[in-house]
């Protein structure tokens, strides 16, 4: 395998191996509709194998960020079909990653609505607000029916993705966000079928993602997870009971044939993550680069040596729109400016300079 080769996942066909990280921007206003900066930002990067977008909130309630989009009224529908329109001209293939922000989130940045998780155990924190920063509160837990009502707004969510006319979806399971967190022990102390168990805890994300499966067809699903990362309070510091977990999750989510499984882990090519690609049976989706930078040689490498069929990037694709080019002939690489990664405006999100500006 090459790194600038095609390859399929599932319903998804890419020119190469290169996908864009999912990555909070935060530029979608207060009104969460992807406007002429989203558009352009994501057609420069057209030339990524795939482009997993920014988590975008599936109910008002889930959003867990100021100026993060959403895929909820029919003007969010829109906003992001004039972005899947725009990636599609320049051949590009893109998927929106689905996320709720679960206890990640405030009152004040979710329009005054409660905050929902497995249980009610706060984040120890803060989280930055338009009223400035504020402590995590203790969310709301849960019922049994109103997680069904959060799965039947994935499934919603999804459908307005895929008629919006972008190429699939991507369930956000990972990073200490609402899935990652019925998946976490430390998250998760429920006493009722989603909680206890391994497979209690992977009860609830198999359903979401079963659910969206079933209405968008599974070709055009992947799903993201993040075992081990310990982000958000979301801890899970037995590889035991993480192996167990992930398993039990994996093992069920296998007979779907979903488009490929996206695992964030400092070690892509280790027991866990490798292990955990073999209960899924199907394309793997490597993203090494929360702590560190993924770099050249090291995309090249998972791939060559068979560790993954896809790499996902994040601060590399951020600086350099044309970064496959870069990449296929090792060209000088643009530096990212980390301050302007959650600033707002085009500044260090529009204004990278290609090899042909």
């Amino acid at each position: 395998m090459d790194l600038f080769t095609p390859v399929a996942l599932g319903e998804l066909r890419l020119a190469n191996r290169v996908a864009l990280a999912p990555l909070t921007r935060m530029r979608a206003g207060a009104s969460g509709v992807p406007g002429d900066l989203l558009v352009e930002h994501y057609a420069q990067r057209a030339g990524l194998g795939l482009i997993v977008t920014e988590g975008t909130y599936p109910r008002p309630a889930s959003q867990a960020f100021v100026g993060q989009p959403g895929i909820v009224t029919d003007e969010q529908q829109a906003g992001w079909a004039r972005v899947a329109d725009a990636v599609h001209e320049r051949g590009g293939q893109i998927v929106m990653q689905v996320m709720h922000g679960g206890r990640v989130t405030h009152p004040d940045v979710n329009g005054g609505r409660r905050v929902e998780a497995p249980s009610a155990i706060a984040i120890q924190g803060s989280v930055h607000t338009e009223n400035g920063k504020q402590p995590y509160p203790v969310p709301h837990a849960l019922t049994v029916a109103e997680a069904h009502e959060v799965r039947d707004d994935f499934v919603a969510a999804a459908r307005r993705a895929v008629a919006a006319g972008l190429d699939g979806v991507e369930v956000h399971g990972a990073n200490g966000y609402l899935l990652h967190e019925f998946l976490s022990p430390a998250a998760n102390v429920r006493d009722d079928q989603y909680g206890g168990s391994p497979e209690n805890r992977a009860r609830f994300v198999v359903e979401v993602v079963t659910a969206v499966a079933e209405a968008v067809g599974a070709g055009r699903v992947g799903l993201r997870i993040s075992p081990e990362h310990g982000i958000q309070d979301a801890l899970e510091p037995d590889r035991d009971d993480v192996l167990a977990t992930y398993g039990a999750l994996l093992d069920q989510l296998r007979p779907l044939g979903l488009a490929y499984l996206s695992v964030l882990h400092r070690e892509p090519a280790g027991d866990l993550v490798q292990e955990l690609r073999r209960r899924f049976d199907g394309p793997l989706m490597a993203n090494s680069g929360f702590g560190t930078v993924t770099t050249r040689a090291e995309a090249l490498e998972l791939v060559e040596a068979a560790h993954a069929e896809v790499v996902a990037v994040g601060r590399p694709a951020i600086a350099n729109p044309d970064l496959v080019e870069r990449w296929r002939h090792e060209h000088p690489e643009n530096e990212p400016d980390a301050s302007t990664f959650y600033a707002g405006g085009a500044r260090g999100y529009t204004d990278y300079p290609t090899l042909s500006a």
